[in-house]
């Protein structure tokens, strides 16, 4: 009879006093499907003269429903983020529901280390919402703009409740792009 020998299973790493690692909570949390947001704000306010300052942008798949009534969302910001930084100051923001044509999109505000936003927002076709000021993406499935009513910290993160001021769907037949085991998908792929 051939004996064998098991083989031992590598330690957790990072592993957290509850005993779950940094690898095995992000590996698991990586099989939950995310539908994708650009999250954006403008820097001040509006002015009669226009829109001074820069549009910030970052993409989101922590974004969720919270409340019908009245009508909340939720987004979570890594804590000390440049967005998380500015919606501490600025209580007006918008989101747009990614559609699978738009990536690039996604990609483009998620990269770390990235180009100023001013470069990132280009190309990238919007209009200004009315209540934020911020950008809301040409294309999207749906915008909603937000004013914050709560900042949570939890953990590294932020997370920001919002009570939605204005909402659209500008496109209600295009498929959503979504984020799943590290990458963005179309929906079936």
């Amino acid at each position: 009879m051939l004996k064998t020998t098991p083989v031992p299973t590598p330690a957790p790493t990072n592993p957290h006093a509850e005993g779950v690692s940094n690898d095995e909570f992000r590996t698991a949390m990586s099989r939950l499907a995310a539908g994708v947001c650009l999250i954006t704000a403008h820097e001040t306010p509006l002015t009669a003269d226009g829109p001074r300052g820069e549009d910030v942008g970052m993409t989101a798949t922590a974004f969720m429903s919270v409340s019908l009534d009245p009508p909340l969302v939720l987004v979570s910001l890594r804590e000390g983020s440049r967005m998380d930084d500015l919606l501490e100051e600025q209580p007006l923001w918008a989101v747009s529901v990614l559609s699978e044509h738009q990536l690039q999109v996604a990609g483009r505000f998620a990269m770390k280390g990235r180009i100023s936003d001013r470069l990132l927002f280009a190309d990238v076709p919007y209009v200004r919402g009315e209540a934020s000021g911020a950008p809301l993406l040409t294309g999207a499935l749906a915008t909603l703009e937000c004013r914050t009513e709560n900042r949570v910290p939890a953990g590294d993160h932020t997370l920001v409740i919002g009570r939605v001021l204005t909402s659209t769907v500008p496109h209600p037949d295009a498929q959503p792009l979504t984020y799943f085991r590290g990458r963005y998908r179309h929906l079936g792929h």
